[in-house]
């Protein structure tokens, strides 16, 4: 049986419209069977959105895991002048995050299939978005952790969504050991909702 982390998924394509309303813009997106949340935008997801704040340092932003494409597609509509990099290993996901970028007039983005960092690691990232594919394991949870460490500009930001009951104090701790121990915070907390954020020097 695929999952939404499947490269090719099997279940039959049966696209749906979902609206999302984030950060002050309403969208309109194309989802699907076979990807995740095909239903609309996930608890998780919204949190990570509505937590994350600009970086600091210039560069390009990454979205590991974009699905059809919300975060990488809300957040590049809000800021032009950056280009939004969104990979993830489902080609049906990536095939609607494409569409979903031109149905919202979005072109600073840049969107690829890819298992996890696997083909941009020429990039260098001022920030790194994830809600990361839980149902993958843990060691690919915390391959994707180690890739975003590596793929950070200095002074650059990873921000990860994990629930508490899903591994959010051990990731927590993983982190502490790439990043640094007084680098890695939680700025937000919503049930059971973990927000990370690790800066990289």
């Amino acid at each position: 049986m695929s999952h939404y982390y499947s490269d090719k998924p099997d279940v039959a394509s049966q696209p749906e419209k979902v609206a999302v309303h984030v950060r002050e813009h309403k969208l309109t997106f194309l989802s699907d069977r076979g990807v995740f949340s095909k239903g609309g935008l996930d608890f998780g997801t919204r949190v990570l959105l509505e937590a994350f704040t600009i970086p600091e340092i210039d560069g390009p932003i990454g979205d590991i895991g974009c699905g059809w494409g919300p975060i990488g597609i809300t957040l590049a509509k809000e800021m032009p002048e950056r280009t939004f990099v969104m990979v993830d290993i489902n080609e049906r996901a990536i095939k609607l995050a494409k569409e979903n970028a031109s149905n919202n007039q979005v072109s600073n983005v840049e969107i690829k299939e890819s298992m996890l960092f696997s083909e941009i690691k020429d990039r260098e990232f001022a920030a790194i978005l994830t809600n990361p594919p839980i149902r993958a394991g843990k060691e690919t949870v915390y391959q994707l952790l180690e890739e975003a460490y590596v793929q950070l500009k200095t002074g650059g930001e990873l921000w990860v969504v994990i629930q508490k009951k899903q591994g959010a104090p051990s990731a927590k701790k993983k982190l502490e050991e790439l990043f640094g121990v007084g680098e890695v915070d939680v700025p937000l907390k919503e049930k059971g909702y973990f927000i990370l954020r690790a800066k990289k020097h």
